[in-house]
Protein backbone atom coordinates (compact mmCIF):
# COMPACT_ATOMS: atom_id res chain seq x y z
CA UNK A 1 0.00 0.00 0.00
CA UNK A 2 2.63 2.74 0.74
CA UNK A 3 6.42 2.50 -0.71
CA UNK A 4 9.17 4.44 -0.89
CA UNK A 5 10.96 7.18 0.94
CA UNK A 6 8.45 8.68 3.70
CA UNK A 7 9.63 11.19 6.26
CA UNK A 8 8.51 10.90 9.62
CA UNK A 9 8.46 14.51 9.86
CA UNK A 10 9.57 16.82 12.52
CA UNK A 11 7.11 19.44 13.88
CA UNK A 12 8.17 22.93 14.20
CA UNK A 13 7.97 25.02 16.93
CA UNK A 14 8.92 28.40 17.19
CA UNK A 15 8.09 30.89 20.63
CA UNK A 16 6.82 27.80 21.82
CA UNK A 17 3.84 27.08 19.42
CA UNK A 18 3.81 25.17 16.64
CA UNK A 19 5.23 26.97 13.43
CA UNK A 20 2.37 26.29 10.67
CA UNK A 21 4.16 28.33 7.79
CA UNK A 22 7.40 26.71 8.47
CA UNK A 23 5.49 23.29 8.44
CA UNK A 24 3.74 24.28 5.21
CA UNK A 25 7.06 24.74 3.45
CA UNK A 26 8.82 21.24 4.82
CA UNK A 27 5.86 19.66 2.97
CA UNK A 28 6.19 20.88 -0.18
CA UNK A 29 10.01 20.66 -0.21
CA UNK A 30 9.42 16.81 0.64
CA UNK A 31 6.86 16.20 -1.70
CA UNK A 32 8.62 18.60 -4.18
CA UNK A 33 11.96 16.25 -3.93
CA UNK A 34 10.46 12.61 -4.00
CA UNK A 35 9.20 11.66 -0.85
CA UNK A 36 6.09 9.36 -1.61
CA UNK A 37 3.90 9.73 1.72
CA UNK A 38 4.23 11.84 4.59
CA UNK A 39 3.87 11.26 8.44
CA UNK A 40 3.08 14.05 10.82
CA UNK A 41 2.87 13.67 14.27
CA UNK A 42 5.08 10.39 14.85
CA UNK A 43 7.91 10.20 17.62
CA UNK A 44 10.15 12.39 15.10
CA UNK A 45 7.28 14.90 15.31
CA UNK A 46 7.25 14.52 18.90
CA UNK A 47 3.49 14.21 19.38
CA UNK A 48 4.06 13.00 22.93
CA UNK A 49 4.34 16.91 23.78
CA UNK A 50 1.30 17.98 21.73
CA UNK A 51 -1.92 19.02 22.86
CA UNK A 52 -4.88 17.02 20.95
CA UNK A 53 -5.68 20.20 19.75
CA UNK A 54 -2.44 20.96 18.42
CA UNK A 55 -2.11 17.01 17.38
CA UNK A 56 -4.73 17.64 15.48
CA UNK A 57 -3.79 20.70 13.88
CA UNK A 58 -0.50 19.29 12.54
CA UNK A 59 -2.25 16.51 11.02
CA UNK A 60 -4.96 18.84 9.45
CA UNK A 61 -2.12 21.07 7.88
CA UNK A 62 -0.42 18.30 6.35
CA UNK A 63 -3.26 16.80 4.69
CA UNK A 64 -4.31 20.54 3.47
CA UNK A 65 -0.95 21.15 2.07
CA UNK A 66 0.22 18.04 0.82
CA UNK A 67 -3.67 18.34 -1.12
CA UNK A 68 -3.57 14.83 -1.84
CA UNK A 69 -0.16 14.97 -3.64
CA UNK A 70 1.29 11.86 -1.69
CA UNK A 71 -1.00 10.53 0.98
CA UNK A 72 -0.75 11.13 4.78
CA UNK A 73 -0.35 8.10 7.49
CA UNK A 74 -1.59 9.83 10.48
CA UNK A 75 0.51 9.68 13.57
CA UNK A 76 -2.35 8.37 15.65
CA UNK A 77 -0.71 5.86 18.31
CA UNK A 78 -1.42 6.53 22.47
CA UNK A 79 -0.80 4.68 25.48
CA UNK A 80 -4.42 5.16 26.13
CA UNK A 81 -6.48 2.92 23.46
CA UNK A 82 -9.72 5.49 23.78
CA UNK A 83 -7.42 8.88 22.74
CA UNK A 84 -5.67 6.52 19.48
CA UNK A 85 -9.35 5.78 18.75
CA UNK A 86 -10.06 9.35 18.81
CA UNK A 87 -6.77 10.64 16.78
CA UNK A 88 -8.10 8.23 14.00
CA UNK A 89 -11.46 9.25 14.11
CA UNK A 90 -10.32 12.84 13.66
CA UNK A 91 -7.76 11.80 11.16
CA UNK A 92 -9.90 9.83 8.97
CA UNK A 93 -12.56 12.99 8.61
CA UNK A 94 -9.75 14.73 7.39
CA UNK A 95 -8.49 12.77 4.96
CA UNK A 96 -5.57 10.54 5.89
CA UNK A 97 -4.36 7.77 3.92
CA UNK A 98 -4.41 5.45 7.18
CA UNK A 99 -3.35 5.80 10.76
CA UNK A 100 0.20 5.09 11.93
CA UNK A 101 -0.51 3.36 15.94
CA UNK A 102 2.87 2.47 17.92
CA UNK A 103 2.25 -0.14 20.73
CA UNK A 104 1.19 1.45 23.64
CA UNK A 105 4.29 2.65 25.56
CA UNK A 106 4.71 3.03 29.51
CA UNK A 107 1.75 0.16 30.39
CA UNK A 108 3.62 -2.83 29.26
CA UNK A 109 0.77 -4.82 27.87
CA UNK A 110 0.89 -8.10 26.96
CA UNK A 111 0.69 -9.82 24.16
CA UNK A 112 -2.98 -10.39 24.48
CA UNK A 113 -3.39 -6.68 25.46
CA UNK A 114 -2.24 -5.37 22.27
CA UNK A 115 -4.57 -7.69 20.13
CA UNK A 116 -7.24 -6.43 22.43
CA UNK A 117 -5.33 -2.85 22.00
CA UNK A 118 -5.44 -2.94 17.63
CA UNK A 119 -8.44 -5.07 17.73
CA UNK A 120 -10.85 -2.18 19.35
CA UNK A 121 -9.10 0.15 16.73
CA UNK A 122 -9.43 -1.83 13.84
CA UNK A 123 -13.15 -2.41 14.80
CA UNK A 124 -14.03 0.88 15.46
CA UNK A 125 -12.89 2.90 12.59
CA UNK A 126 -12.46 1.94 9.32
CA UNK A 127 -8.67 4.04 8.93
CA UNK A 128 -6.13 1.66 7.71
CA UNK A 129 -3.98 0.68 10.20
CA UNK A 130 -0.12 0.49 9.93
CA UNK A 131 1.18 -0.89 12.94
CA UNK A 132 4.59 0.65 14.23
CA UNK A 133 6.73 -1.70 16.34
CA UNK A 134 9.54 0.52 18.42
CA UNK A 135 10.15 -1.77 21.78
CA UNK A 136 13.24 0.22 22.29
CA UNK A 137 11.45 3.15 23.24
CA UNK A 138 7.61 1.42 24.24
CA UNK A 139 9.39 -1.44 25.96
CA UNK A 140 6.58 -3.62 24.48
CA UNK A 141 7.54 -5.53 21.35
CA UNK A 142 4.35 -6.28 19.21
CA UNK A 143 5.80 -10.05 18.74
CA UNK A 144 5.48 -11.80 15.01
CA UNK A 145 2.76 -14.00 16.61
CA UNK A 146 0.91 -11.37 17.66
CA UNK A 147 1.06 -9.02 13.78
CA UNK A 148 0.50 -12.40 11.94
CA UNK A 149 -2.48 -12.84 14.06
CA UNK A 150 -4.08 -9.08 14.08
CA UNK A 151 -3.33 -9.27 10.23
CA UNK A 152 -5.03 -12.06 9.44
CA UNK A 153 -7.98 -11.43 11.61
CA UNK A 154 -8.41 -7.79 10.18
CA UNK A 155 -6.78 -7.85 6.46
CA UNK A 156 -8.54 -4.48 4.94
CA UNK A 157 -8.12 -2.74 8.15
CA UNK A 158 -4.47 -3.32 9.29
CA UNK A 159 -2.40 -2.80 5.83
CA UNK A 160 0.99 -1.98 7.17
CA UNK A 161 3.71 -2.76 9.70
CA UNK A 162 6.76 0.06 10.18
CA UNK A 163 9.38 -1.87 11.98
CA UNK A 164 11.91 -0.13 14.49
CA UNK A 165 12.67 -3.50 16.19
CA UNK A 166 16.47 -3.69 14.46
CA UNK A 167 15.65 -8.01 13.92
CA UNK A 168 15.39 -8.32 10.07
CA UNK A 169 14.43 -11.91 10.30
CA UNK A 170 11.15 -10.49 11.20
CA UNK A 171 10.60 -9.61 7.48
CA UNK A 172 10.50 -13.06 6.48
CA UNK A 173 8.59 -14.32 9.54
CA UNK A 174 5.75 -11.61 8.39
CA UNK A 175 6.10 -12.77 4.46
CA UNK A 176 5.78 -16.15 5.78
CA UNK A 177 3.25 -15.86 8.49
CA UNK A 178 0.71 -13.16 6.36
CA UNK A 179 2.32 -13.30 2.63
CA UNK A 180 4.57 -11.42 0.55
CA UNK A 181 2.19 -8.62 -0.45
CA UNK A 182 1.58 -7.40 3.31
CA UNK A 183 3.37 -3.76 3.34
CA UNK A 184 6.57 -3.56 5.65
CA UNK A 185 8.31 -0.36 6.13
CA UNK A 186 11.91 -0.38 7.37
CA UNK A 187 11.89 1.89 10.98
CA UNK A 188 15.75 2.48 11.28
CA UNK A 189 17.25 4.39 8.37
CA UNK A 190 20.63 2.48 9.17
CA UNK A 191 18.70 -0.80 8.25
CA UNK A 192 16.72 0.58 4.59
CA UNK A 193 18.95 -1.27 2.35
CA UNK A 194 19.32 -4.53 4.09
CA UNK A 195 15.68 -4.84 4.88
CA UNK A 196 14.55 -3.84 1.54
CA UNK A 197 16.75 -6.87 0.38
CA UNK A 198 14.43 -8.78 2.80
CA UNK A 199 11.43 -8.07 1.11
CA UNK A 200 10.85 -4.67 2.94
CA UNK A 201 8.88 -2.09 0.23
CA UNK A 202 10.33 1.26 1.81
CA UNK A 203 11.04 3.38 4.92
CA UNK A 204 9.72 6.05 7.72
CA UNK A 205 12.65 8.27 7.86
CA UNK A 206 13.72 10.02 10.12
CA UNK A 207 17.06 11.03 7.67
CA UNK A 208 14.21 12.10 4.91
CA UNK A 209 13.33 15.26 6.70
CA UNK A 210 17.25 16.81 6.00
CA UNK A 211 17.78 14.82 2.87
CA UNK A 212 14.57 13.94 0.83
CA UNK A 213 16.08 13.87 -2.65
CA UNK A 214 19.14 11.54 -2.03
CA UNK A 215 16.80 9.08 0.18
CA UNK A 216 13.63 8.63 -2.97
CA UNK A 217 16.87 8.60 -5.04
CA UNK A 218 18.33 5.86 -3.02
CA UNK A 219 15.11 3.87 -3.12
CA UNK A 220 14.44 4.10 -6.55
CA UNK A 221 17.74 2.95 -6.65
CA UNK A 222 16.67 -0.01 -4.93
CA UNK A 223 13.32 -0.86 -6.42
CA UNK A 224 15.29 -0.72 -9.90
CA UNK A 225 17.82 -3.59 -8.60
CA UNK A 226 20.67 -0.91 -8.96
CA UNK A 227 23.07 -1.87 -6.02
CA UNK A 228 26.09 -0.72 -7.01
CA UNK A 229 24.77 3.25 -7.22
CA UNK A 230 22.26 2.04 -4.09
CA UNK A 231 25.42 1.06 -1.72
CA UNK A 232 26.76 4.23 -2.94
CA UNK A 233 24.25 6.21 -2.05
CA UNK A 234 23.78 4.45 0.98
CA UNK A 235 27.59 5.46 1.96
CA UNK A 236 26.86 8.90 1.57
CA UNK A 237 23.69 8.55 3.57
CA UNK A 238 24.88 6.80 6.96
CA UNK A 239 26.71 9.00 8.99
CA UNK A 240 23.92 11.08 8.76
CA UNK A 241 21.97 8.36 9.87
CA UNK A 242 23.62 7.97 12.83
CA UNK A 243 24.10 11.56 13.66
CA UNK A 244 20.07 12.12 13.62
CA UNK A 245 20.17 10.38 17.11
CA UNK A 246 23.43 11.70 18.54
CA UNK A 247 21.11 13.08 20.81
CA UNK A 248 17.88 12.61 22.15
CA UNK A 249 15.59 12.62 18.75
CA UNK A 250 14.50 14.44 17.07
CA UNK A 251 16.40 17.36 18.49
CA UNK A 252 20.05 17.03 16.10
CA UNK A 253 17.45 16.36 12.61
CA UNK A 254 15.68 19.39 14.00
CA UNK A 255 19.25 21.33 13.93
CA UNK A 256 20.16 19.85 10.43
CA UNK A 257 16.82 21.14 9.01
CA UNK A 258 17.96 24.68 10.66
CA UNK A 259 21.59 23.68 8.93
CA UNK A 260 19.64 23.66 5.34
CA UNK A 261 16.39 26.28 5.41
CA UNK A 262 16.83 29.80 7.12
CA UNK A 263 13.02 29.51 7.97
CA UNK A 264 12.95 26.29 10.54
CA UNK A 265 13.58 26.46 13.95
CA UNK A 266 15.82 24.06 15.81
CA UNK A 267 13.68 24.65 19.04
CA UNK A 268 12.18 21.48 20.56
CA UNK A 269 9.61 21.21 23.63
CA UNK A 270 10.51 19.62 27.57
CA UNK A 271 11.40 17.05 28.48
CA UNK A 272 13.93 17.39 24.97
CA UNK A 273 16.89 19.59 24.79
CA UNK A 274 18.23 21.41 22.07
CA UNK A 275 20.74 19.33 20.31
CA UNK A 276 24.70 19.38 22.46
CA UNK A 277 27.65 20.81 20.53
CA UNK A 278 28.81 17.19 20.33
CA UNK A 279 25.94 16.39 17.90
CA UNK A 280 25.97 19.25 16.31
CA UNK A 281 29.45 18.56 15.25
CA UNK A 282 28.61 15.30 14.03
CA UNK A 283 25.27 16.70 11.87
CA UNK A 284 27.53 19.28 10.47
CA UNK A 285 30.02 16.68 9.83
CA UNK A 286 27.53 14.16 7.86
CA UNK A 287 25.74 17.01 6.53
CA UNK A 288 29.29 17.89 4.48
CA UNK A 289 29.96 14.25 3.70
CA UNK A 290 26.75 13.36 2.33
CA UNK A 291 27.26 16.90 -0.16
CA UNK A 292 24.22 19.11 1.27
CA UNK A 293 26.22 21.90 3.49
Amino acid sequence: MFSGSIPALATPFRDGSFDEAAFRKLVDWQIENGSKALVPCGTTGEASTLSNAEHHRVIEVCIEQAAGRVPVIAGCGSNDTRNALLHMQFSKKAGAAAGLCVAPYYNRPSQTGLIAHFSFLAENSDLPIVLYNVPGRTVTDIEDETVVELVRKYPKRIVAIKDASGDLSRVADHRMGIGHEFCQLSGNDELWLPHSAAGGSGCISVTANVAPALCAEFHEAIAANELVKARELNDRLFPLHYAMFSDASPAPVKYALSRVHDWFSCDVRLPLCNASEDSRKAVDEALEHAGLL
